[in-house]
């Protein structure tokens, strides 16, 4: 290719990145609006935050594609998969914006950047179809992650932000050596080529086995599924809350996009040497017990939210374990409802963070009768985490429940049943640990001269919004659904 037919490739593909061309200029503006102003900074940087991936949220939807768009020469690919993830993205990113302080002038411009930078690398990760580009965006998605995490600014905090970072470098230490020997196999980067597909078809040593795994590894840190979850405890619990509730969903959501990319492409159109239905739906097994079962100790309310998003990854993947079309669209389904719920909780608990100290669940004694709606907001959305009516959550985890009946009924894999048995029986063992929060909110008495809680008319907003689109959806998914079963998604 001539540099002149390069240079109209490359503007061509520019075209159809309007919404992460409106997020890098945020960001640079951001930048140095951050180095000028004097007064207000913070409050100004987040509006234009705030601006910039609402503005990004509706062109998405304005932009549409209609049919998959190869940008890059074959590096990303926009279609509405991508655009779907994308839109989940900006959502996180404007919430966070919302329940972020606002007048932590010390986190101000760096703390809007890489909020910016996380939701455009997780945009550019979810339309990669390159290794190359994978962990391009994965490193800017990682990098920023590292930094947000120690924002508390105190010991804790960079203790936890160090953890973070170490166990991520050996994580992408691993993907990278994976990629290379899967580049040393294949001959190519282009994990949906056919060059790729037969020559992985064609190859059938141990080395592959080695080198795909070493890739998934990497992913699976992201998404902090086990056994790659050691960072999410102490990471959770010392970073700020704002912080935890963007973490916990963009990042993750990310991960998990690409995960399905990758997973379906290694799978070969079920010719591989290796059952990726069955690998699948171990790590969703092993996730989902050793969330649970770890979050039952847990005294301090983040930690134990930090093994809870261990086990909604293990949720996560069931759709994923079924290799089929259906159970990703139920993933995706329950993505949507993963990213409302996780935000309802944690902007609670943010609100609870402004009057007292949330280090001990047994803070949280007798505080519903001081403020009943930020107490029934917290109990609808942890409700919803278990997996009950009257919340979209409940449905959420039927569908895959349901999908994952099907798949067993087609293969009679054994591992699919005793997901299934162990996926029932976790939703109960939730709600051990879920439900201690509201138990003490509303029928243990208050500590004597507890003051009133600290709330604000906004933040009470959002947490109506996210209280009623739960219950909504819930109540009619059909529509959500429908759209979300129109989404075509071929590598």
């Amino acid at each position: 290719m001539e540099l002149k037919d390069q240079l109209t490739s490359i503007s061509g593909s520019l075209g159809h990145l309007l919404p992460e061309l409106i997020l890098l200029a945020a960001l640079v503006i951001v930048l140095v609006l951050g180095l000028i102003l004097k007064k207000n900074k913070q409050a100004i940087l987040h509006a234009i935050s705030f601006i910039a991936l609402l503005l990004a949220f509706f062109v998405t939807i304005q932009n549409w594609p209609q049919q998959p768009h190869s940008l890059f020469g074959g590096m990303m690919r926009l279609d509405d998969f991508s655009s779907f993830f994308k839109l989940l993205f900006f959502t996180g990113g404007f919430l966070t914006i919302i329940i972020s302080p606002r007048k932590e002038e010390r986190a101000a411009p760096e703390y809007a950047i890489l909020i910016l930078a996380i939701v455009l690398g997780s945009c550019l990760l979810a339309m990669s179809m390159n290794f190359v580009m994978v962990l391009l965006s994965l490193e800017l998605i990682s990098l920023s992650s590292y930094v947000l995490a120690g924002f508390a600014f105190d010991r804790k905090s960079a203790e936890g932000s160090l953890k973070y970072f170490l166990f991520g470098t050996v994580a992408t230490a691993c993907m990278i050596y994976g990629m290379s020997l899967i580049y040393g196999l294949s001959g190519t980067l282009d994990f949906s080529s056919n060059q790729f597909i037969e020559a992985l078809m064609d190859n059938h040593s141990e080395l592959l086995v080695v080198a795909s795994f070493l890739i998934i590894a990497g992913l699976l840190f992201k998404i902090s599924a086990v056994p790659f979850h050691l960072w999410a405890p102490d990471v959770y619990e010392s970073a700020p809350t704002a912080v935890v509730a963007f973490l916990s969903v963009v990042p993750k959501l990310a991960g998990f996009a690409i995960l399905i990319k990758i997973v379906l492409s290694l799978n070969l159109f079920g010719q591989s040497m290796i059952t990726w239905g069955t690998v699948v739906a171990v790590i969703s097994l092993l996730s989902i017990l050793v969330g649970n079962l770890s979050a039952l100790v847990q005294t301090n309310p983040k930690r134990m939210l930090a093994y809870s998003s261990i086990a909604q990854s293990g949720f996560l993947l069931i759709g994923l374990a079924t290799i089929s079309m259906e159970g990703i669209h139920f993933s995706m389904f329950y993505s949507v409802i993963f990213l409302l719920m996780n935000f309802l909780v944690f902007a609670t608990l943010k609100q609870f963070e402004n009057s007292i100290s949330i280090e001990s669940i047994n803070n949280f004694s007798g505080l519903g009768r001081n403020s009943f709606l930020l107490a029934f907001s917290l109990l609808i959305g942890l409700i919803a985490l278990t997996g009950l009516p009257p919340t979209a959550g409940f449905t959420a985890k039927l569908l895959l429940f349901t999908s994952l009946w099907s798949a067993y009924q087609d293969s009679q894999s054994i591992i699919l049943i005793i997901l299934f048995i162990v996926g029932l029986v976790n939703t109960v063992v939730a709600l051990f640990y879920y439900l201690k929060i509201p138990y003490l909110l509303f029928l243990k008495v208050p500590a004597t001269g507890a003051a009133p809680l600290k709330t604000s008319y906004s933040g009470n907003l959002l947490h109506l919004i996210l209280v009623v689109m739960l219950i909504y959806l819930f109540l009619a998914p059909s529509g959500l659904m429908g759209w979300i079963n129109q989404i075509t998604f071929v590598l």
